[in-house]
């Protein structure tokens, strides 16, 4: 081994030499013909790239590999929160199906009558009225789509308001804002019977309520059916109070629509054609 040394260190310093030497000759070449140098060292890179390519091999598999652990980690979590939710899922069933049947033989000992089926028509808010004395909206569907005037509107909030005017292509929506929209309602969790009135106004008012009311702010406002026009149980909005009366913020929000959903009980109520004046006193509140 010592006598090995000189040799060693020799060959050392050669090979440092040597490099030194190509990588100049390289560099020469290169600066005295580009071409024959981009073509030597392209072909060194395709002798190259097979051997990266299988030495890469091992490294991309345990990428994989660990990839898949991953995968199949993450679907075993999910196959686990499904299985838990289908389990409450089942629960749920057991309950509603308990309570559908008993809804039905309490309904069959009052001799219930149930409402009649809605049908439902979806349309497009196409125009505005923009005017200071008329809230409502126009729609792209009319009588040939079986529209019929009366029928409530409502979003995915809750009621807007009612069909006004059928034409053969469109309709009008009459907001729950307007001057003219009178709404039969329940109010809070005593169901307290109102009339939502609008005024034009983004917040219409509680009307014809009694002397001792036990209403407060943010009851929930939905409509009563009294009269037919509408059916019972949409929610309308919540009560707020303003101006030293009882207001309701509704659910809709005009600036917003943009589909509008039908809904046809069949209610040949309280809807009258002719408009009330707009000139309408509201001392007879």
């Amino acid at each position: 081994m010592r006598a090995s040394m000189p040799f060693r260190y020799g060959a050392q310093r050669s090979t440092f030499t040597l490099l030194l030497l190509l990588s100049t000759a390289i560099m020469l070449i290169g600066k005295a013909d580009p071409t024959l140098y981009e073509r030597t060292r392209m072909a060194v890179t395709d002798l190259t790239v097979p051997v990266l390519g299988f030495m890469s091999q091992p490294v991309v598999a345990a990428s994989q590999l660990m990839g898949d652990i991953r995968n199949a980690a993450t679907v075993y979590q999910d196959n686990v929160a499904l299985r838990e939710e289908n389990e409450r899922l089942h629960r749920w069933r057991a309950v509603a199906q308990g309570l559908e049947s008993e809804n039905a033989r309490l309904r069959q000992m009052l001799n219930f009558a149930p409402e009649a089926p809605a049908t439902y028509i979806s349309g497009r808010v196409i125009g505005d009225s923009g005017g200071a004395f008329l809230r409502s909206v126009l729609l792209n569907i009319g009588a040939r789509e079986g529209v019929r005037k009366g029928a409530a509107a409502v979003d995915d909030r809750g009621l807007i308001g009612r069909i006004a005017e059928v034409g053969e292509w469109s309709s009008r929506v009459l907001l729950v804002t307007d001057l003219n929209s009178r709404i039969p309602v329940f109010v809070g969790e005593n169901r307290q019977r109102a009339i939502m009135a609008g005024d034009n106004t983004d917040m219409p008012y509680l009307a014809h309520l009694p002397a001792e009311i036990s209403i407060v702010a943010g009851d929930l406002v939905i409509t009563s059916g009294h009269g037919g026009a509408f059916p019972a149980g949409l929610p309308v909005g919540i009560v707020v109070r303003g101006d030293g009366e009882l207001r309701v913020q509704p659910f809709l929000s005009a600036g917003r629509l943009e589909f509008v959903r039908l809904m046809d009980f069949g209610l040949t109520g309280v809807i009258q054609d002719q408009t009330l004046g707009v000139a309408e006193s509201r001392t007879g509140r």
